[in-house]
């Protein structure tokens, strides 16, 4: 019985090929399926991994080109090679993708590559380049991710309108880009080409750029990306985008004002959020239900409504982070095998990696304040970090919301260098349910950035040493 497998993963994604692993982990005999051609899925392919290449190389371009000669570090004739740059994102890519393959063969996991479908229950067809095979499974999970949206009439055609996927590709820099929508990729996007010569400018429907973050951080982050040289469109509605041989026309009009507007660029780009990928599982005729944004239901073990087909990742309800379906993953595989698998949706961390860095884990100011949770607030600034102020890294700061009559750790927001890493230290003692005495009273070493969430803690209780 070659073809049939108690568990079948559809998708290789973080989600799924990290789900696949852990079942073949805990003897579940396992086969994953992806129609990419390479394992990874968006993040790895066209998403996470090739942007955070960008988001690199530009920062050192923009460093060696404009801070590097105040520094001491003299260079002169600096060049920009985009083709160079792209070469080097997509070897990453390329190791990255072959390591996945190597972990489904140590783990003993069968990779089958094509398009799989869903006929019953127990079911699958693959379909790759006019063939079909077919495969049984006595449990299928689904973990196709997303793909982009776009607006009402907006047709992204990569070449002028394009999605964060062209925007990994450009041959070269765009002089005008104009992004629509202030949120996570956007921003990383614009962040990459206006360091690389774009003058880029973002339009956002609200009155302020990424939304369900805390707005004290959105506020900040907006007058930092400003000083760069990002220009900003907010309370404005995208009512039609227009493209030609070599130029793109935004047409916007003014949430308040209704006064209508033109954008003339070289490239639109469109990001404005990411929808479930569930086209062509037959997930209607098996009879799976979605909800009104066309996400699948699940239980609270990610069972759908046919009890042993589950589903992870981006098609699922909550945010559409690679991290939080790898632990989705984890906890299908392990109460597969009889185990607890969990997850705590309350501690799973958001970064944006432009520079500085933004992230956050827990709950905002907004949020607190609408569940009628009384709270305390603990701030510190990276200018008043020795290790911040000698890198000159000292934009942004650490803000620690904590409950005000426990003292537990309730949500933490960061702006400045590194806070994609530091804020794994707080999404850990969010996690014990720590205090922000306990974080305060936890020996930081000196100098370094860490620094900041400890007096931020000390801040607390107003009780700062160095601010």
């Amino acid at each position: 019985m070659e073809n049939s497998f108690d568990v079948i993963v559809i998708g290789g994604g973080p989600g799924g090929y990290v789900c696949a692993i852990r079942a073949a982990q805990l003897g579940l005999k396992t086969a994953c399926i992806e129609s990419r051609g390479a394992l990874g899925g968006t993040c790895l392919n066209v998403g996470c991994i090739p942007s955070k290449s960008l988001l690199n190389l530009s920062d050192n371009y923009k460093k060696a080109k404009q801070e590097f000669n105040d520094q001491g570090i003299e260079i002169s004739d600096i060049k920009l090679n985009i083709d160079k740059m792209m070469v080097n994102k997509n070897k990453s890519i390329q190791v990255l993708t072959k390591g996945v393959e190597f972990l489904f063969k140590k783990n003993k996991v069968t990779y089958l590559k094509g398009k799989g479908v869903i006929f019953s229950k127990n079911d699958v067809m693959v379909y790759e380049n006019g063939k079909k095979n077919s495969y049984k499974g006595k449990n299928i999970i689904i973990a196709t991710g997303s793909s982009p949206a776009s607006l009402p009439g907006v047709e992204i055609d990569e070449k002028n309108i394009i999605s964060s996927t062209g925007a990994l590709s450009l041959s070269k820099v765009p002089k005008t880009l104009v992004i629509v929508g202030g949120g996570y990729i956007g921003l990383e996007m614009g962040s990459v080409w206006s360091r690389l010569g774009s003058k880029v400018t973002v339009v956002e429907f609200l009155d302020h750029i990424i939304p369900g973050m805390d707005r004290e951080i959105s506020n900040e982050f907006q007058k930092i990306l400003k000083k760069q040289g990002i220009n900003f469109k907010l309370n404005c509605k995208v009512t039609g985008v227009s493209s030609n041989s070599n130029k793109a026309t935004i047409e916007l009009i003014d949430n308040k004002t209704s006064e209508k507007t033109k954008l003339d660029c070289d490239k639109v780009l469109v990001s404005v959020g990411r929808k479930p990928y569930t086209e062509g599982l037959n997930l209607n005729k098996i009879g799976i239900k979605k909800d009104e944004k066309g996400r699948i239901e699940i239980n609270d073990k990610f069972q759908t409504s046919i009890k042993n087909i589950y589903a992870i990742g981006d098609v699922i309800k909550g945010p559409m982070l690679a991290h939080k379906a790898e632990e989705e993953g984890i906890a299908v595989a392990e109460i597969l095998a009889g185990q607890a698998g969990h997850v705590n949706y309350n501690v799973i961390p958001g970064v944006i990696y432009t520079s500085p860095e933004v992230a956050a884990v827990g709950k905002t100011e907004e949020e607190l304040k609408k569940e009628k949770i009384h709270y305390k607030i603990g701030k510190f600034p990276f200018l008043a970090n020795s290790r911040a102020k000698v890198n000159n890294e000292t934009d942004g700061f650490v803000k620690i919301l904590a409950d005000a009559r426990t003292d537990k750790v309730l949500g933490v927001h960061i702006i400045g260098p590194h806070s994609g890493d530091m804020i794994a230290e707080m999404a850990l003692g969010m996690e014990f349910g720590a205090s922000a005495e306990d974080i305060a009273r936890t020996c930081h070493a000196h100098p370094t950035h860490t620094e900041a969430i400890k007096e931020a803690a000390l801040s607390v209780d107003k009780r700062p040493i160095h601010f």
